[in-house]
């Protein structure tokens, strides 16, 4: 397969530099600082958090996720080297609902806000699972502000889930979801309503899922990674079809499972290096 990315360069990690702005709250997690905030964006109070300093990328976490449970081990390395813009969509973590459904066009909307609120002009964006289908529209709707797009284990037809998915999600319930990322909401709201009304808009998402047209991904002009596992709920033939599909795209498959070569949900660094791989990769493609 031609074009297909396989660098194994492992980066130096650098410290992370703290932003200061008087109108922003400094948080510090051990020795990191980094500025957050809210933005009035269509009709929700959207959470979002600045890390480092450089060339700006934009991260969109998962399904169910925060800022931390999908980006806790790959956002302060990157920050090392870029400006890392993280945000929360709608009814997730801090970020406020609305009286809607959730659509992944309307979180590209939201996001595409957010951006013009922080005036960060044209910037990479990086979405994980439901966040990389976030990303892909935020191509498709609002292509003036995409530099590079790193897709991670997505997907644009109903078909690209591994066999038995949709069943599955017909049958689940709040039980079934992952019991760190119900923690992290508790953590975060302590509102076991907005729990289940986030998972439950979650559900039906992906339930009513429409495929999108081979024409859609064609939109997609911005220089695009398209990056998954080889035990992802995205199968690889599915990445293969993405990678045909959006102009000069290029396709990595990792050994992993969903999330896994991210760190998503990893606590300890020495339970896995494959993280440190996966950003080295990220850099070589924003970087060419």
């Amino acid at each position: 397969m031609k074009r297909l990315l396989i660098i194994f360069n492992i980066f130096s990690l650098l410290q992370i530099s703290c932003i200061n702005n008087e109108n922003k709250s400094i948080h510090m997690t051990s020795t990191i600082a980094f500025d957050s905030g809210y933005a009035k964006i269509n009709g929700l109070n959207m959470y979002y958090e600045i890390h480092g300093e450089g060339k700006p990328i934009v991260l969109v976490h998962g399904g169910g996720s925060t800022i931390q449970t999908t980006f806790g081990v790959l956002l302060p390395l990157l920050a090392g080297t870029n400006k890392v813009i993280a945000v929360e969509l709608q009814a997730h973590g801090h970020t406020s609902d609305r009286d809607a459904p959730e659509s992944f066009e309307q979180d590209a909307d939201d996001v595409a806000g957010l951006i013009n609120y922080l005036k960060i002009g044209k910037a990479d964006f990086l979405g994980f699972s439901n966040g990389g289908n976030t990303c892909m529209q935020v191509g498709i709707r609002h292509p003036e502000m995409v530099n590079k797009l790193i897709i991670v284990s997505s997907f644009y037809k109903r078909e690209g889930m591994f066999r038995g998915f949709f069943d599955m999600m017909q049958n689940t319930t709040l039980k079934d979801m992952p019991a760190h990322l119900k923690e992290a909401f508790m953590q975060i709201k302590n509102d076991s309503m907005a729990l289940q009304t986030m998972f439950e808009k979650d559900r039906n998402r992906m339930l009513h899922f429409t495929d999108w047209s081979d024409e859609d991904l064609a939109m997609i002009k911005a220089p695009s990674l398209i990056l998954i596992g080889d035990k992802d709920v995205v199968t690889p033939e599915h990445a293969v079809e993405m990678y045909h599909k959006i102009p000069g795209s290029r396709l990595m498959i990792l050994p992993g499972s969903h999330g896994s070569f991210i760190g998503e949900g990893l606590k300890d660094m020495n339970v896995s290096k494959m993280p440190l791989y996966t950003v080295a990769m990220v850099r070589e493609f924003l970087n060419q």
